[in-house]
């Protein structure tokens, strides 16, 4: 009976983490969300909380991440309704079984390592581990949910801290606060509850007025650089219409119109989705013809979604396409090219080729594999260095202050989305505020189907599409080469919580 009220207790705790992002949004739960495994994890044999962390885990990030089930049905790929539907569930079920991995390991290292330490030293300690394991996490292909995420794009104010050192700074704020709000709860005296509920209003206090700080509107506006104006087009085109010939007339279509309303209106950039227009460029193609000639007429820059050939000179096969934007202006010459560098597993690639390639080839409508671009790739605009992002990788911090760190001064991000649910565009979106802010950029994000939008450097939502609509916008953005601490440093908080950890646990250990 106890074991069951713990594992109850634990879901409890993961099931409010899971309401935090969008399509519920109630951010505030993270503030508390992590005091039952905390809490756990302090009265539990490591074996047992490493139970109850993964329970915590599989209801956050099966929560979190249920949008994947979206993917079904696969039919208009050729995927059989059955086997579409066992395909999306596995997937789900892989991705948050590796999340409940991460938050078991960090309830099984709080259960071995803290339960006999001062409370400062545990929320160090927390804090090094959880964000520890998020960074190794982010090395890998299914990064999404990490704790910072949770506070965008809705907690604006509290999120400015993440240009200290990152979403990592994010993360550790929340572990603190809930281990303080849980300490309070685990303290014999009133003595030791009331210094740690006063810990943790002073960290709140001070973490709100830094963000205040943050967002003085004239302190932005001060270092803004170069205006653009610059216009998105969301063509809204459903993926199931991308193999059939039709399909690829409306796409065209779409954005022809939508690129010269956008150029008559005075546009000086134009930004299209991910995939936009999915064929080789800069090959000819004589069903593309509509858009290159508008191009031609009207020379204002757009940044087009296609397809291209590799520019790997180590892929396994010659016909593999890149997943690319390329900045074209009717000249007949391609002025900046990115290629997504985060592939997406099954979609894009094959994973564990030699064992799962025939079984999963059929997945992509693609004749070969997409190759990934160089992750130090720098994009060199008419306008300066720009930071761009193919749809998945706005989940990767770090793949944003590189480019920043570069000398990016303004923030691209094109995506698909068009078979996944709304909330996860939403999700999506939420990413790109976050990297926004660390990066203090402004952000141009161009979707298919939703949503798309511009987004400040403090992570206001100046304009945002509606979803599963055709739209186009045009808005005025800033060239910025403002450094935060992050973009300077990088993420320095965990590597010294890891150290100052060592150190604690080092003392204590040889100490008693």
């Amino acid at each position: 009976m106890r074991n069951l009220r713990n594992i109850l207790f634990a879901a409890f705790g993961g099931v409010m983490m899971g309401l935090t992002p969008d399509p519920f949004s109630q951010w505030w739960l993270a503030w508390i969300a992590l005091i039952p495994l905390w809490m756990l994890s302090q009265r539990l044999k490591v074996k047992d909380a490493i139970a109850m962390g993964a329970m915590w885990g599989f209801c956050y990030h099966g929560m979190a991440l249920f949008w994947i089930t979206s993917v079904h049905p696969m039919e208009w790929m050729g995927v059989p309704w059955w086997t579409s539907f066992w395909i999306a569930t596995l997937v789900w079920l892989l991705i948050t079984a590796w999340g409940a991995v991460l938050s078991g390991l960090w309830a099984g290292g709080m259960s071995l390592l803290t339960q006999n330490l001062n409370v400062t030293s545990r929320v160090i300690i927390a804090c090094a581990m959880f964000s520890g394991l998020e960074i190794v996490w982010s090395w890998g292909p299914l990064y999404w949910t990490a704790l910072g995420y949770t506070q965008s794009p809705h907690d604006l104010l509290l999120l400015q801290i993440s240009r200290i050192s990152g979403q990592q700074t994010m993360t550790s704020a929340i572990v603190t606060i809930n281990g303080l709000f849980a300490e309070i709860l685990l303290q014999r005296t009133w003595a030791d509850k009331r210094r740690c509920a006063i810990a943790a209003i002073t960290i709140l206090i001070a973490i709100a007025g830094y963000g205040a700080w943050e967002m003085q509107g004239d302190r932005m506006t001060s270092s803004n650089g170069q205006a653009i104006k610059a216009g998105i087009i969301q063509g809204n085109f459903p993926n199931a219409l991308t193999v059939k010939p039709k399909g690829w007339e409306i796409a065209v279509n779409n954005y022809t119109k939508g690129y010269e309303k956008l150029a008559q209106s005075g546009a000086e950039m134009i930004v299209t989705p991910e995939t936009a227009i999915s064929f080789l460029y800069p090959n000819y193609d004589p069903r593309r013809e509509p858009f290159d000639r508008a191009v031609e007429k009207y020379r204002v820059p757009v940044w087009l979604g296609g397809f291209g050939t590799t520019r790997n000179p180590n892929a396994e096969d010659p016909n593999n396409y890149t997943n690319s934007l390329f900045l074209i202006d009717g000249s007949g010459k391609i002025l900046s090219q990115y290629d997504k560098v985060r592939l997406v597993p099954v979609g894009e690639y094959i994973p564990f080729k030699p064992i799962l390639g025939n079984l999963i080839r059929r997945l992509s409508p693609l004749r070969g594999e997409v190759d990934a671009g160089s992750s130090e790739q720098l994009v060199d605009t008419p306008w300066g260095r720009f930071i761009v992002a193919i749809c998945y990788e706005s989940a990767y911090p770090a793949t944003f202050r590189f480019q920043t760190a570069a000398g990016g001064k303004l923030i691209l991000s094109a995506s698909n989305n068009a078979h996944f649910a709304s909330y996860m565009s939403a999700q999506h979106h939420a990413q790109d505020v976050a990297r926004a802010i660390e990066s203090d950029r402004w952000a141009v994000r161009a979707t298919n189907t939703g949503y798309s939008g511009f987004v400040d450097p403090n992570g206001r939502t100046i304009w945002l599409s509606d979803v599963n609509t055709y739209e186009t916008h045009l808005e005025t953005v800033y060239l910025r080469d403002t450094k935060t601490l992050y973009v300077l440093w990088g993420d320095w908080l965990t590597p010294l919580l890891c150290v100052i950890s060592i150190t604690i646990y080092g003392k204590h250990r040889f100490t008693n």
